[in-house]
């Protein structure tokens, strides 16, 4: 049962793989995760992009592809997220974990994607993004600076710093409640957000399939389906039925 919210109250809600899986996408930590078949230390540090671009490229050119897919579309989760925001009063963000644009195209607008983005990448000489929604090679030379080599994913690699920390920590201190969909509770410094609304006095609910491993820190906890779990949950927060 939530408690009372008034009609300015702010909603933080953090989302992980867990919500795209219904989509189709896999996800990292689960037993026949990415994680599982794939070393990150082969693919996702900075580290491994000095030592084998080559690798990482194919990696990241395979799910480059695998989100392109048509079949992968947002879920209702999604979709419930963008009702929540178009129509509660008062601010709601959504950070995202994930590198996917499924939130993007739902139609989320206050929206932080903290580790990057797939179809986005940038020049490690210039430090010039761009969009990119194909394969990538070292041997591809950056439009903006002409050299080649240094263009990469923008995505945050392990050892990297994600995006847009403080203005993430500000909506924390700032929250009433605080929503975690989706995440596993390993990965910091996401894993920590439940601690710090917690501590600015949000209410903290986990919406997961299964309980994550920062389950006991969270006041509720629902476990089940995003794509029903969500809709159910803004449906209980805008005191209706509907969430389209």
């Amino acid at each position: 049962m939530l408690p009372r919210l008034s009609g300015n109250a702010t909603i933080v809600i953090l989302t992980g793989a867990g919500i795209s899986r219904e989509s189709g996408l896999e996800t990292f930590r689960d037993p026949d995760g990415i994680w599982a078949r794939v070393r990150i230390e082969d693919v996702a540090t900075p580290e491994a992009f000095r030592r084998n671009p080559k690798l990482v490229h194919e990696f990241y050119n395979a799910r480059r592809r695998g989100l392109l897919d048509p079949a992968v579309q947002p879920n209702p989760a999604h979709h419930a997220l963008v009702a929540l925001e178009r129509r509660w009063p008062g601010r709601v963000l959504v950070v995202t974990q994930n590198i996917d644009d499924l939130h993007d195209r739902a139609g989320q607008t206050n929206l932080i994607h903290m580790h990057g983005e797939l179809l986005k990448i940038f020049c490690a000489h210039c430090r010039t993004e761009q969009e990119c929604r194909g394969d990538l090679s070292v041997e591809d030379i950056c439009p903006h600076c002409q050299r080649k080599g240094g263009l990469r994913p923008d995505v945050v690699w392990f050892g990297e710093m994600p995006y847009r920390m403080e203005e993430i920590g500000e909506a924390l201190r700032d929250a009433d409640l605080f929503l975690s969909i989706g995440t596993s509770g390993n990965v910091y410094p996401a894993a920590g957000f439940v601690a710090e609304a917690s501590a600015a006095g949000a209410h903290t609910v986990e919406l997961n399939l299964e309980p994550s491993s920062g389950a006991t820190l969270f006041d509720q906890a629902i476990h089940g389906p995003a794509s029903a779990l969500v809709p159910a949950f803004v449906a209980e927060l805008l005191g209706d039925r509907a969430t389209a």
